[in-house]
């Protein structure tokens, strides 16, 4: 059973640093991608980035690129989402999800998700 626990979350002041983490167990992570998606109140849930369990490859969505950075620890088995230079715009609930196969950006090519931590950045 592949289970995504999701810590890190907060109310930040913009220009504030936070990082996210995702906690993986039950996963085959060899043939594995995890992602970084994002829902504003109202709004649809959004890519933000991925990373291929290997390391070997990732990408971040524009309006993030340059102030994110995702990775990944192989020993602990968790996902990072290092987030500084923040804005009242990336105020969400962050959701970690997880798919067998490479990166994808789609909300349905994710097979796992998390529960969600708030991240609240205030102007």
């Amino acid at each position: 059973q592949v289970q995504l626990v999701e810590s890190g979350g907060g109310l930040v002041q913009a220009g504030g640093s936070l990082r996210l983490s995702c906690a993986a167990s039950g996963l085959t992570f060899s043939n594995s991608a995890m992602g970084w998606f994002r829902q504003a109140p109202g709004k649809e849930r959004e890519f933000v980035a991925v990373v291929t369990w290997s390391g070997s490859a990732s990408y971040l969505t524009d309006s993030v690129q340059g102030r994110f950075t995702i990775s990944r620890d192989s020993d602990k088995n968790t996902m990072y989402l290092q987030m500084n230079s923040l804005k009242p715009e990336d105020t969400a609930v962050y959701y970690c999800a997880a798919r067998y196969g490479g990166l994808a950006s789609l909300v349905s090519r994710y097979n796992y998700w998390g529960q969600g931590t708030q991240v609240t950045v205030s102007s």
